[in-house]
């Protein structure tokens, strides 16, 4: 049987006038609720009723003002604010379902569209009340839609002791930066305009990690901004909730220090200790993941240089008394970010420190592992670099999303390649065939410009609308082509979107972004799990590929 779900909002209750109808303690429970709220609860019940000593000692506190009548229709409509025509805000029944008058305020509040809640029962309700877990400005709500209260409260503690603390702290924090940094660049807080930070209802939109160019101007000026949405979306939870004052000033300095910083080849004195650095792949997300050799590498580190997109499980495993920092990368500033790493990665080596460069994924799979071998070679401490592999997410995320990348008569060849070349140059898009298998990274920020060069010939390939050439042109995709989205492959929130090439664009704009992601193209992508017929696009959440249950381990497919 279907069950309905509520549409969930925050509502500023400030100002508002609220009815509380009943004497129990459940209506001195909604008269704190309501002004906690910053509501003004009225009290309806006859001067004749026993009101609870809780409810009595709001009263006399002048907290609550009570009205000794017996509910009349025209209450609803005398009692509340003059700017809404003395219309009251919210109804609170607490006397209960089997009580006649319930049934017949919850009828007058629906027919006047007056928001009313009764105790136990839903079908009288227009709007219910979550469980809540309070931390400053952070609120989470659990409802259960009226299946069991008791429930949501056994769930909203549980979620709730899974938070670190002073995560309301940071909240607040972070909300003062948000403000600084308005203030500061005239700017709005919206990330090149495209409403990024407009809505907590919503995920991450699909040009979250939309490339930024020097020519932009307008991404240039509002470059902390992004920098601290990248802040609030891969920084752990526990090292948002640990933010300091010092961590406020370097987002709010990150204008001057983003520049990358002069590279010199002169060698210091070799210290007392040989440095060591490491560069380590940290697999595709979930700790499990790792390799012994990675993990031994956590622990032994004297410094942590870690990319964004390492997430929170495999950065829990580091000592706590090792320092971490997390790369400052984000759209437009990736140079920059890399070369500080590189930098602090040397310096680190010089003073005799183990530095463990932890990159997700495998060093050398788009990871840019090369090019720091080769820097730090230049740098005349390339005998001190050892490169340890990781798990690619190019190979484990087709995999827990159900795709096998070679499959006997359906692929025999896999090819793994980048959505987007250097600067944001695109790269050639390779040709369609149709026994291979393409795991595209880095490429759902434009994956609209991507569907489009596949499907079709590039302007350098035609003349007048033809392709070049009577025989040796690349070979179109077909936009039927069986493909699917991936996006933090092996963490607890994981998403799958299946669907085709003609559908991927609608697709990923309507679900958002979750990064980081990649595409799978192929007709393996049909193989396990296929569309259903007249479905557009299928999505699957969460992720649970490596549960124990049993003995045995279940494969989440």
């Amino acid at each position: 049987m279907t069950s309905h779900v509520s549409m969930l909002t925050a509502t500023d209750a400030r100002s508002h006038i609220h009815l509380i109808v009943g004497s129990n303690p459940l209506a001195a429970a909604r008269c704190g609720q309501s002004i906690s709220a910053g509501a003004s609860p009225i009290l309806l019940i006859p001067e004749t009723a026993e009101l609870h000593y809780a409810l009595q000692k709001r009263v006399d506190d002048g907290e609550v003002k009570w009205v000794k009548e017996a509910f009349r229709d025209e209450h609803l409509f005398t009692l509340g604010r003059e700017e809404i025509d003395h219309v009251i805000d919210a109804v609170f029944v607490t006397s209960g379902p089997r009580e006649p008058l319930s049934a017949h305020i919850s009828t007058i509040c629906k027919r006047n569209r007056i928001p009313v809640n009764v105790v136990d029962a839903p079908q009288l309700c227009s709007f219910s009340l979550l469980s809540t877990h309070v931390d400053g400005p952070l609120q989470i709500g659990i409802t259960t839609n009226g299946r069991g209260c008791k429930l949501a409260s056994r769930i909203r503690r549980e979620v709730a002791a899974s938070l670190p603390p002073n995560l309301g702290s940071a909240c607040l924090r972070l909300g003062d930066v948000r403000r600084k940094i308005q203030e500061e660049d005239h700017l709005l807080h919206m990330a090149l305009a495209d409403g990024d930070d407009i809505d907590d209802s919503i995920d991450q939109s699909a040009s979250f990690n939309k490339l930024v160019t020097e020519a932009d101007l307008d991404a240039a000026k509002n470059r902390r901004m992004r920098w601290l949405g990248q802040i609030c979306e891969y920084w752990p939870l526990k090292r948002l909730a640990a933010i300091t004052d010092d961590d406020v000033s370097n987002i709010l300095r990150s204008y001057s220090d983003l520049n990358p910083a002069t590279t010199t080849t002169t060698t210091a004195p070799p210290p007392k200790k040989r440095g060591r650095i490491i560069l380590a792949g940290s697999g595709p997300g979930h700790p499990d993941l790792l390799t012994r050799a990675t993990h031994k590498a956590m622990q032994s580190a004297d410094l942590v240089l870690a990319d964004k997109l390492v997430p929170a499980g495999v950065l829990d495993l580091i000592p706590r008394r090792t320092p971490v920092h997390i790369a400052r990368k984000f759209p437009g500033n990736a140079d920059a970010a890399q070369d500080e790493l590189q930098q602090l990665a040397a310096a680190g080596a010089r003073e005799g420190k183990t530095v463990l460069r932890l990159k997700q994924g495998d060093p050398y799979i788009y990871g840019r592992g090369g090019e720091e071998v080769a820097f730090f070679r230049a740098q005349g401490l390339g005998h001190l670099v050892v490169v340890l592999p990781g798990v690619t997410s190019a190979l484990a995320a087709p995999l827990f999303a159900g795709v096998p990348p070679t499959q006997r008569d359906v692929a025999d060849q896999v090819l793994v390649c980048t959505g987007t070349g250097k600067k944001g140059k695109p790269p050639a898009p390779p040709e369609f065939v149709a026994g291979r298998t393409v795991v595209f990274l880095m490429a759902l920020h434009r994956v609209e410009a991507l569907v489009a060069e596949l499907t079709a010939h590039l302007q350098s390939e035609t003349r007048d609308g033809a392709p070049l050439g009577a025989t040796g042109h690349r070979a179109l995709w077909p936009r039927d082509t069986p493909c699917a989205v991936v996006e933090r492959a092996s963490c607890p929130d994981q998403r799958v979107i299946r669907t085709t090439l003609d559908r991927v664009v609608e697709a990923v704009q309507q679900e958002g972004s979750r990064p980081p992601g990649l595409l799978v193209a192929g007709r393996a992508c049909g193989f396990l799990n296929r569309l259903e017929r007249g479905r557009a696009w299928s999505v699957e959440e969460g992720f649970r590929g490596l549960e124990f249950e049993g003995g045995g381990l279940d494969l989440g497919v």
